[in-house]
């Protein structure tokens, strides 16, 4: 056990809690997707269990992403999200204008090599967020200057929100709400936000307008205010929940898969509640509002405005993002087709999932290293006085 303790010490820095937290959703999203992908495997004449390694595969890949992106140090994230940032903008219209199309949606480019496809809104939300805190912190002694301190903010918000609207609107105001949330915090007077509000509204019309998604957008928000109209995927969802009980019905047991549209995806929260009941749904619940909390630990214990904002804005992105999930599959919310992180059946979005979490512990790692120097620091001059 102590050799156990020793090794986690070393390689496992950061915030234990969290560390705990990445464990629990690894296993929750193998046992579930395990289970949810047995349709899927038979429309594309495969096995579950072949979908089974594969999603294990990139859950380890994703826990790669942790340990890496946690070991570095988070200072580091600031240089690295400006060219994250610029290279997401030529990606995001490759992507709309030649990518991959699935359902009437271009958001995936597609690598030759090992023939994966990611979507470049990942990237550009993560690099957007960093961007964003870098940009706060530096301009914190001068956070009333318009020009000087928030037109760059603001231009690189509707840009990046913009694009990304183009093809995935739930997406683009999700991030956009991440980023509200992160100026607000960074400072920025309210009726400059009003102004980034404008700036949304603007940007979101436009990408409506010109967009793929300016159709479905509407026809999911009819379908949400209907008192009679309730879609095909909310139906299987809701009667799924409604089934679950309070224990569920075992893993494996789960009977709307077969019929639940994306039940490895968009509805996975749904397939969670059927299979292990309210005490599985409240249990994913309580990890999400944990993860949450010690991010803003972190972001308290900060004693640097770039890192209290970076795990702010990050921690939020992937809160915000459960809680849309969650709301979809209970009724709470319209259709979003928004998958639930760390648990949902995915591609690279799980890889960018780590690097969120690992920037994170990165934060929380990076301040507790702070507080043992100054500690040592602190006693080396009570020594030396004393001598």
């Amino acid at each position: 056990m102590n050799a156990v303790k020793a090794w986690t010490d070393r390689n496992l820095k950061g915030d234990p809690v969290i560390w705990f937290i990445v464990f629990a959703f690894s296993i929750i999203s193998i046992l579930v997707v395990y289970s949810a992908t047995g349709t899927l495997a038979y429309r594309r004449s495969s096995t579950p269990e072949a979908f089974l390694l594969k999603h294990s595969a990139l859950i380890i890949l994703g826990l790669v992403a942790v340990w890496v992106s946690h070991k570095i140090d988070y200072r580091y994230y600031s240089k690295l999200s400006r060219f994250a940032l610029m290279a997401s903008v030529p990606l995001l219209l490759y992507a709309f204008f030649f990518g991959d199309s699935i359902n009437e949606a271009s958001r995936w480019i597609r690598i030759p090599i090992i023939n994966q496809s990611f979507q470049p809104s990942d990237l550009a939300k993560l690099a957007l967020i960093a961007n964003v805190a870098a940009m706060l912190s530096k301009r914190q002694q001068n956070i009333d200057d318009f020009k000087a301190a928030l037109i760059p903010v603001l231009l690189w918000c509707g840009v990046i929100c913009g694009l990304i609207a183009l093809s995935n609107f739930s997406t683009a105001v999700l991030l956009f709400a991440t980023c509200m949330l992160l100026m607000f915090i960074g400072r920025v007077p309210v009726k400059y936000l009003l102004m980034l509000v404008l700036i949304g509204a603007l940007a979101g019309s436009l990408a409506l307008a010109l967009g793929t998604r300016g159709k479905t957008v509407i026809s999911r928000i009819q379908n949400f205010i209907s008192p009679t109209e309730v879609p095909y995927q909310a139906q299987q969802s809701y009667i799924a929940i409604a089934t679950g009980g309070v224990i569920g019905k075992g893993a494996g047991h789960s009977a709307q898969r077969n019929r639940l549209p994306f039940a490895e995806s968009d509805y996975i929260y749904a397939i969670v509640v059927e299979e292990y009941g309210l005490v599985g749904g409240v249990t994913v619940l309580f990890l999400y509002l944990a993860l949450l909390y010690r991010g803003m630990i972190a972001v308290a214990n900060s004693e640097r405005a770039f890192g209290g904002l970076l795990s702010a804005g990050v921690t939020f992105a992937l809160v915000i993002q459960a809680m849309v999930n969650i709301g979809v599959s209970v009724g709470l919310l319209p259709v979003t087709g928004q998958p639930l992180p760390m648990i949902s059946m995915g591609g690279t979005s799980l890889l960018f999932t780590g690097l969120s979490i690992g920037i994170v512990l990165s934060v929380s790692k990076g301040e507790v290293e702070e507080v043992n120097m100054q500690v040592k620091s602190g006693n080396r001059s009570k020594i030396s006085k004393a001598a």
